[in-house]
């Protein structure tokens, strides 16, 4: 096979790691002399972050008119452009990745990121996924719901773990960290108890909040940092937030528990956190949590989804549902915190040989040029 010519296909409206995978995946390719394309709507996040990383696009405004009056012009810039590698990393994206290869000799990716949870064997699931060469699951928890759930030979899915950037210093000095601090409005002594991601019901802030009351019961100097866009645009739920906000003033917390907003620095904001907690309900993977592991913080993380098979014994384990269990993981973490740092150590060691960016990106380059 030629080398693979890419298309990511991803039309989502959202903002998450979804969202994120296709472009990050497209700016490691560009930078290693691949040609990189983008098919999305117009307007999105993933319309800005692809023309950020110089990703050429092809636009539309809804799926109906990729589907109906763009279709045939779609089909003559694939061609034009000589593609032959669709990558989709939604379902409801298949459709069109099916559609152009009626007409186009390309081989069609899918990164199923999310676990199907109901089966899809029905007559028209059947039709498109006849056209999916390869499904990659992105965990192993993920891996066992597709076999059960997708009209695709066994032999045509696959783990395959994301990736991410590994720092080389995970170090600050205490100047470095007093201006991350101040840029976020923390005591410079605090304790910082922090969690990284989409503020949604699945993420967990709500009970996270109602842990952290439990925590300064005991350890009255700490705080807690929720990273996190506070924009539908970004992701934010906001019915959702209205509720995390309620229950930090019923629980008087107001000036305890910091929103940072959508940031990009997340490295930066890792390395403030003494204890990063992660009290997501049945997690597909978990990005923010082997960016903590390349960040060697000490985790707090659900004992459901992905999670325990990526942080192994490296992490202090709760229920996610009960913030009882998280407050009890965050003692325990706190009051054996050498413990939680030599395992923070290894942590990393396990992400900068399983889920470096590099590492990731020749694992998929093998299912682009596979025959």
């Amino acid at each position: 096979m030629r080398d693979p010519v890419i298309l990511h296909i991803c039309l989502s409206k959202g903002w998450g790691g979804l969202e994120m995978y296709p472009i990050k995946m497209g700016h490691q390719f560009l930078s290693a002399g691949y040609q990189v394309f983008g098919l999305c709507l117009a307007g999105t996040q993933v319309e800005a972050g692809m023309k950020t990383n110089n990703i050429s696009l092809y636009t539309a405004n809804s799926k109906a008119h990729l589907i109906g009056t763009k279709l045939f012009s779609l089909i003559q810039w694939v061609k034009h452009h000589q593609i032959n590698v669709i990558h989709c990393h939604k379902s409801g994206d298949l459709l069109i990745a099916a559609l152009i290869k009626q007409f186009v000799p390309v081989k069609v990716i899918f990164t199923e990121h999310m676990g199907v949870k109901r089966s899809k064997k029905d007559f028209f699931h059947r039709w498109v996924y006849q056209h999916v060469d390869q499904v990659l699951s992105i965990s192993d928890e993920t891996y066992q719901r597709n076999l059960n759930a997708l009209p695709v030979p066994p032999e045509k899915i696959a783990r395959l773990w994301l990736g991410t950037d590994i720092p080389e210093k995970t170090e600050l000095s205490t100047s470095e960290l007093a201006t991350i601090k101040q840029s976020v409005s923390l005591p410079e002594n605090d304790f910082v108890i922090g969690t990284i991601g989409r503020i949604s019901p699945g993420k967990g802030q709500i009970e996270l909040v109602k842990a952290f009351a439990r925590v300064r019961q005991s350890l009255p100097h700490s705080k807690l940092v929720i990273v996190g866009g506070l924009e539908a645009s970004q992701g934010c739920d906001l019915d959702y937030l209205a509720q995390v906000k309620q229950v930090i003033q019923s629980l008087d917390l107001t000036g305890e528990v910091i929103f940072t907003g959508f940031r990009q620095d997340t490295q930066q904001l890792l390395a403030i956190m003494d204890i990063v907690c992660l009290p997501y309900a049945n997690e597909a993977f978990g990005l923010t949590a082997i960016e903590t592991m390349a960040a060697q913080r000490p985790i707090v993380a659900a004992n459901t989804g992905a999670l325990p098979e990526l942080l192994e014994s490296y992490a202090q384990y709760c229920s996610p549902t009960s913030d009882e269990s998280i407050a009890h993981a965050i003692l325990e973490s706190y009051e054996h915190y050498e413990e939680a740092k030599n395992n923070a150590v290894s942590a990393r060691v396990r992400a900068c040989k399983e889920f470096s960016i590099q590492t990731h990106t020749q694992n998929l380059l093998h299912y682009y040029q596979e025959q």
